[in-house]
């Protein structure tokens, strides 16, 4: 065995059972971690594969921001994992199901794969030679596709505003800063003085 297949097999069994740790794990915060690994093991995966680029991307992206959101998120909420138990094991059957349903498609997705004859070759015309990965990648999107990408950038936008839009709603009962009418105040009228005399209040 190489050193190469060997490293394979090695994250690949690291990935899988840390996925299978992070659905088992009683605890959160251990399911987090566990999914931590499972991120850093998959980057592993396409480092071997040459992808250099998605495989930072997932240390960066996954493990540097999205996990550590879900980890403070799971530390900071106080949930009753005794009722999320309860209904776990009422919804158990179904999600049983729907597990099977999930590993039968994969394993007929599996058994039909065929790789294509001019598959190697259609590769290496999207990826020129002597060129790398993250280079390769720039090159594609923002000279080949460099208007779809920005279509997509454009929608995403879209999306997020309307997303802000349809969520904002303006409480009369709460103060709220308005930089513009701090900016314009008269000093003048901002200000009123008072002759306080001795021994009485305001």
């Amino acid at each position: 065995m190489t050193v190469f297949e060997f490293a394979f097999y090695m994250f690949a069994v690291i990935t899988v059972a840390s996925g299978l740790m992070v659905t088992l794990s009683r605890n959160p915060v251990h399911s987090v971690l566990w999914l931590i690994l499972a991120f850093l093991s998959t980057s592993g995966l396409f480092v071997m594969l040459g992808a250099e680029f998605v495989a930072m991307l997932l240390v960066i992206v996954y493990v540097g921001a999205v996990a550590v959101l879900f980890l403070f998120v799971v530390m900071m909420l106080d949930i009753d994992f005794a009722a999320l138990k309860g209904e776990l094991a009422r919804y158990m059957p179904l999600g049983l199901l729907i597990g099977v349903v999930l590993l039968m498609q994969v394993a007929i997705g599996v058994g039909v794969w065929q790789v294509a004859d001019g598959a190697e070759g259609l590769r290496q015309a999207v990826t020129p030679t002597g060129i790398e990965n993250t280079r390769a990648l720039g090159l594609l999107l923002y000279d080949r596709y460099f208007l779809l990408f920005q279509l997509a950038g454009l929608i995403l936008l879209v999306a997020m505003i309307g997303a802000i839009l349809l969520t904002l709603r303006h409480r009369k009962d709460i103060k709220r800063q308005n930089v513009l009418a701090q900016m314009w105040r008269d000093p003048a009228k901002a200000m009123e003085l008072k002759d306080v005399k001795p021994g009485q209040g305001l």
